[in-house]
């Protein structure tokens, strides 16, 4: 019978190292004993018996090796290739089970506080699934339930992830992965206490309650728990339901997602950091409605002002500008040769918003966003040495990258830079700090410290 408590168990632990340690373990030693017997890597076999190994597998360590495949080089090429063909989708949990799930969560006589629940999955993820439900008063809700042992799952994915990563300091990489190993440790972390992501709803919405084509689905606390979310269905399209609208409704879409992200980050420095498809619909008009906050980053206000800061020093071409820009984001001890090398990779990022008229975020682009322009500049990093990245640049990054690629399946034509001059125009780091801490204050989340 499968075990439905949620303890941090050794028996959890040790089910998973037999189920993917053998696996991800081989492509490790193998690999190692090519390279100590001077014989060739055949990197992209290994690459496929990774993604092999880690492709049957719902919860943590697959959103890890997806979330990784979107960092420029903190894998070798052939490995980020494989990993980012991992489906987020999984099987769902039976209904048997679901129904033990759920007496687990709000009692024996759970199916009575609801007038109906639907059997079926609505939507099955890496860490749980989702069923719609309409509560007695007739509100459609959307139930999100973890899947069972997810806690003992994560710590040994995490180590895993640490093969992985021992995997990748084999190659000639150029990002050492120290601190993006903790990043993601301790988002995924967060993400398995659906309490804390009640709490990350609710700062969305006060966040973004002067943004009237944003949406934010109200938490139903009495039906809410450690393992179980409850909220209110917010109706909408998928992304790929708007790529053939006319012109101007693709725009407006892309305004409102542009809006939907970085208005958080430079009015309260918090990032969602996860801009997948399932995470928001569109509704008819092109508002969105912004859904599933496991992965949200709070950022000390100076990280905000570095961003701010490096945009105007690339405007100028003020080195030094840049210099502290960079230092304001917790990187150390950067070379000239490496500020010159990492001022290209966020040239490339920043661009759009540095061009004063309407265009497509990448222009006669027609491969992955950034590709190109990736391979240049961290080859360049990797003759330097490598760099560390701070672990605060993760999720920022990946949130740049994952918008990008939106605008450019939406075939957006917009005016980024003055877009982003109008959200940035009047800023004060002071002023975000004191903003910051009320809205934190308001939903019971800490203050983030200085990097």
């Amino acid at each position: 019978m499968p075990r439905d408590d949620e303890d941090n168990s050794l028996f959890g632990r040790v089910g998973r190292y037999a189920r993917v340690g053998v696996s991800v373990g081989g492509v490790a030693a193998r690999l190692a004993g090519q390279r100590y017997l001077g014989l060739d890597v055949d990197r992209d076999k290994n690459a496929a018996e990774l993604r092999a190994a880690l492709g049957g597998l719902k919860g943590p360590l697959m959103k890890a090796a997806q979330l990784l495949s979107t960092i420029p080089d903190a894998l070798p090429a052939e490995y980020a290739r494989e990993l980012a063909q991992l489906q987020a989708n999984a099987p769902a949990m039976g209904w048997a089970f679901v129904k033990r799930r759920m007496a687990g969560e709000l009692g024996p006589a759970w199916q009575g506080r609801f007038a109906s629940f639907g059997k079926e999955a609505a939507a099955a993820a890496s860490l749980g699934q989702v069923h719609r439900a309409v509560l007695q008063d007739g509100t459609p809700v959307a139930c999100k339930l973890q899947y069972p042992d997810m806690a003992s799952t994560l710590e040994a994915d995490l180590n895993q992830l640490k093969m992985i990563f021992g995997i990748a300091r084999r190659m000639d990489i150029a990002v050492h992965t120290e601190e993006i190993f903790k990043e993601i440790a301790d988002r995924l972390r967060e993400e398995l206490d659906y309490r804390r992501e009640a709490r990350h709803a609710r700062l969305y919405a006060h966040m973004l309650a002067d943004e009237p084509h944003v949406h934010v689905p109200q938490i139903v606390d009495a039906l809410s728990t450690d393992r179980l979310l409850t909220m209110k269905w917010l109706d909408g399209e998928t992304l790929l339901a708007w790529k053939d609208r006319p012109q101007g409704e693709r725009d407006t879409l892309a305004y409102n997602m542009f809006r939907a992200w970085y208005a958080p980050f430079y009015f309260h420095g918090v990032i969602h950091g996860d801009p997948h498809l399932g995470n928001y619909t569109v509704r008819p008009d092109g508002d969105v409605n912004l859904m599933d906050f496991g992965c949200v980053r709070v950022f000390p206000p100076s990280f905000v002002k570095g961003s701010i800061d490096l945009y105007k020093a690339l405007l100028a071409d003020d080195e030094d500008m840049a210099v502290a820009a960079y230092e304001l984001w917790g990187f150390k001890r950067l070379s000239r040769e490496m500020i010159r090398a990492l001022n290209r990779w966020a040239a490339f990022l920043y661009g759009p918003l540095m061009d004063d008229r309407p265009r497509r975020i990448a222009e006669g682009s027609a491969g992955q966003y950034g590709r190109e322009t990736a391979n240049s500049v961290f080859g360049e990093i990797r003759k330097l040495g490598g760099v560390t990245v701070p672990r605060e640049f993760v999720f920022m990054d990946r949130a740049a990258i994952g918008l990008g690629s939106v605008f450019i399946h939406l075939r957006a034509e917009i005016n980024w830079y003055r877009l982003f001059q109008e959200m940035i125009g009047d800023f004060d780091v002071d002023v975000l700090a004191a903003r910051q801490h009320a809205a934190l204050q308001a939903v019971g989340l800490g203050t983030p410290s200085s990097p």
